[in-house]
């Protein structure tokens, strides 16, 4: 398998979107910091900020910011290893950062002035400054930037490589950012077209339920878009990582070509209380959710036969021999390792979420918020830090010495820590019919609002806990990054088992695959759709509806 090596102007442009990533993660930490302190009822924020600009800003730094800049620079550092990056698409792969970075400054700015506090879903009617939507759309325009040249990068591979396979992780690259884009058109779509016209007093009204919509159309796929880079990292870096080899080329592909199918036609599973759509529809769409099952135990097959196949290879014989022998002191195992499994109540929980009659239980309580904290706040962010303690030396070219490393381990536990503390109590609470995005400690009275504020004195220690974990990794990161002495970190990817079975060529068969994705999106949403716009009441949310939160 022939692996590119990174020239400085490939370094500085991966970097460049790393550096974005850790300075998100130390203001949304800080942000989620404060509105647990602000929940639990101790504290009360100065300058008289209000409380739902710090929520906004702790979603969308942290959902949008830091999950969409690191995958693309840690994609862009896939194709570079895998397939290469010519001069011409490192000068376009700088054009969507500063496209992306420019529009995440003005949003950021409406946000801390108070002009943009709609929360990271920014449902209408909340009404945000028009200049919010125009960074929002920037931030799309110039993802979908780095998407042509990530897809271009593998045309011209694939040009120059007649009949071959492609590398494993640039086809897991492309699938992912086919999915970015189809998702994302649904919310471009809804900010350019529906609420900016709003939002600027173009338009008197603008359609509720349909821009509810299109929001899910996107915000579903939104979570798997950060979940594949972890899924890559699973399948074909932690091999290597271990001391073994992949485990199965074609159901690593068909996994994630299953993801892509199934990940986008399923949104109405958010909208399960929601009048104006028909139940039908939203049964189909849950039946459709569930059938991501598949692949993510495809996933969890593939990736723990790894570790037992790998440590047999090395000669532990015993039944859970090969699992006390993985390399527990290595952080760059650590980290994705329980990850993997905060994924397990995750996923349970994800089932809760999903399905028609149980979700009536949990629907917008704070239940749900632990849930993402589960799934993208630790499975996911804690194997994007596993990756950084390896790519940011190798960009750097610096070492993770035995001493970064140890900090390493530490930051994870107090993160696994953290997290634990605070997720649990959000789940309690909200069994207990807490609501989520609401700050109940300025209600006085009532036995029930007394213990709802319990469980958030819980989350104010979690979250406390958390920040510690943050400020460590920043740490950690500016470490790796100026001055950890200098040397060589490999760029660890897993070579295919010699004797594997050949990949089937259908597998990359993209106008298939790609086909069958769109026509399930067109029977998901033709039909619901169009009686949204047929049936919507007429203009019921006029423009001089309050900027900000109602």
């Amino acid at each position: 398998m022939e692996l590119f090596n990174f020239s400085k102007k490939e370094s500085r442009l991966y970097m460049s979107f790393m550096y974005v990533t850790f300075v998100s993660l130390l203001v949304g930490g800080l942000m989620g910091l404060l509105q647990t302190l602000v929940r639990s009822g101790k504290y009360t924020l100065p300058f008289n900020i209000d409380y739902y600009t710090i929520l906004t800003t702790h979603g969308v730094v942290l959902g949008l910011v830091l999950t969409t800049f690191f995958i693309i620079g840690f994609q862009f550092s896939l194709m570079g290893k895998t397939v290469g990056i010519s001069d011409k698409q490192i000068m376009w792969g700088w054009v969507s950062f500063w496209v992306m970075l420019v529009g995440t400054v003005l949003a950021a700015w409406m946000i801390l002035t108070g002009e943009a506090s709609v929360l990271y879903t920014f449902y209408t009617p909340l009404r945000a400054h028009p200049i919010f939507y125009i960074g929002l759309a920037l931030v799309i325009i110039g993802s979908w930037i780095a998407a042509i040249v990530n897809f271009r990068q593998l045309y011209v591979w694939k040009k120059a490589h007649k009949g071959e396979k492609s590398p494993l992780l640039a086809f897991m690259v492309t699938i992912n950012m086919v999915m970015w884009v189809v998702a994302s058109l649904g919310v471009a779509y809804s900010v350019v077209v529906l609420i900016l016209p709003w939002s600027l007093g173009y338009v008197a009204t603008v359609n509720v339920l349909l821009t509810r919509t299109l929001f899910w159309y996107f915000g579903h796929p939104l979570v798997y878009f950060w979940l594949l880079p972890a899924y890559m990292a699973w399948y074909a870096i932690i091999p290597k990582i271990i001391g073994g080899k992949l485990f199965s080329d074609s159901l690593a592909r068909l996994s994630f070509i299953l993801l892509l199918m199934f990940s986008i036609p399923v949104g109405f599973h958010h909208q399960l209380t929601e009048p104006g759509i028909d139940p039908t529809w939203k049964f189909i769409q849950v039946v459709l959710t569930f059938m991501v099952v598949i692949p993510t135990l495809m996933t969890a097959f593939s990736i723990f036969a790894t570790f037992e196949t790998t440590g047999r290879n090395k000669g532990y014989k015993s039944l859970f021999g090969w699992f006390r022998h993985l390399p527990w002191k290595d952080v760059r195992f650590l980290a994705p390792f329980i990850g993997m499994v905060a994924f397990i109540p995750g996923g349970a929980g994800g089932i809760i979420n999903a399905s028609h009659q149980v979700n009536a239980l949990v629907h917008n309580t704070i239940w749900v918020t632990g849930h993402f904290h589960l799934t993208i706040a630790t499975t996911v962010i804690l194997t994007y830090f596993g990756i950084a303690y390896w790519l940011i030396p190798h960009l750097t070219g610096r070492r993770l010495t035995p001493k970064l490393n140890k900090l390493g381990i530490i930051q994870t536990i107090i993160w696994t820590v953290g997290m634990t503390i605070m997720s649990t109590s959000m789940h309690i609470q909200g069994l207990l019919g807490g609501p989520r995005r609401s700050n109940f400690s300025e209600y006085a009275g009532g036995d029930q609002v007394a213990t709802w504020i319990s469980y958030q004195i819980s989350q104010a220690v979690g979250g406390t806990i958390l920040f510690v974990g943050i400020v460590l990794m920043v740490y950690i990161f500016i470490q790796l990054a100026f001055f950890a002495p200098r040397g060589y970190e490999e760029y660890p990817v897993a070579e295919e088992d010699m004797d594997a079975e050949k990949t089937p060529k259908i597998l990359e068969n993209w106008y298939l695959w790609i086909g069958i994705t769109i026509a399930l999106i067109l029977f998901a949403y033709t039909i619901p759709m169009i009686d949204i716009i047929k049936h919507s009441p007429p203009g019921s949310i006029p423009f001089d509806w309050p900027i900000g939160r109602s």
